[in-house]
Parts: C-alpha cells; sequence; structure tokens
C-alpha cells in the first residue's frame, strides 16, 4: 500500500482544522500504525509549511514538517512530473501536478476531500472517511 495524501488532508490534522480533522487523523494514524510509508507531493511540503507558519509561528511548523516528513515519503515533483500535469488539461494545476506525482511515484491511490477534482485518475481516489487499508 502507498497511499497519496492530498495536501489539504495533512494541513487538516497539523493545523488542527475542525471540519475535517477526525478523518484526515484517521488516515495519518493509519499509516503511522501500520509502518506504511504514505507519500506527499513535494510541493505540497512548502505548502504546507507556508500555511502552518502563518496558523502556529515558524519553529512549530518547522518541527511540525519534521515530524511529517519522519512519516512520510516525498513523491518527486520534477521536469517530467509537471509535463504530465499539464498535459491532463486541468484547470486547477496544483491538483494536476498532486496527480501526475502521485502516478509517478506508484501511489495506489490518491486520498483528497475532493475526488471530483481528481476525477479520469486511474488510481483509486478516496475520502479520507472511505480509505481503508489493504
Amino acid at each position: 500500500m502507498r497511499p497519496f495524501l492530498e495536501a489539504n488532508v495533512v494541513i487538516d490534522v497539523l493545523a488542527a482544522r475542525e471540519l475535517h480533522w477526525r478523518a484526515s487523523a484517521r488516515v495519518l494514524t493509519i499509516v503511522e500504525k501500520q509502518r506504511t510509508k504514505a507519500l506527499v507531493a513535494a510541493h505540497s511540503i512548502t505548502k504546507i509549511y507556508y500555511l502552518l507558519s502563518r496558523h502556529l509561528n515558524r519553529r512549530k511548523a518547522r518541527a511540525a514538517v519534521v515530524d511529517l516528513l519522519n512519516l512520510v515519503q516525498v513523491a518527486a515533483v520534477d521536469h517530467d512530473v509537471l509535463l504530465q500535469a499539464l498535459s491532463l488539461g486541468w484547470d486547477d494545476v496544483e491538483d494536476a501536478v498532486q496527480a501526475a506525482a502521485a502516478l509517478a511515484a506508484g501511489a495506489t491511490h490518491l486520498i483528497t476531500h475532493n475526488p471530483r477534482d481528481f476525477s479520469g485518475l486511474t488510481i483509486p481516489v478516496v475520502t479520507p472517511d472511505e480509505f481503508i487499508p489493504v
């Protein structure tokens, strides 16, 4: 199992965002307990740090990102991934980059709160509530 976590799933937990916190935290708990390395796109790490530093502070954001990096593997966002993302023709380029990074890294599925944003992806796209590890 190699689940790919869309950035907002991670941010929900680290920023304790009320609406989706519980389901997203459950996903990270499963990943941690099963010692399975989930994937997160490289560009999501900087987005996560930036948002957390504004929500918390830089020191806490840095510590949270270090903890995250000990839990996940970083899916590359390189030249080929960016070209693949742009070839998808999606309106939301950030979602396209996450999808292309997930595919290039061999993700088994993508976990997001907005499955419709990833329609047409060749791997299963599930919400945190739907995530059941195999």
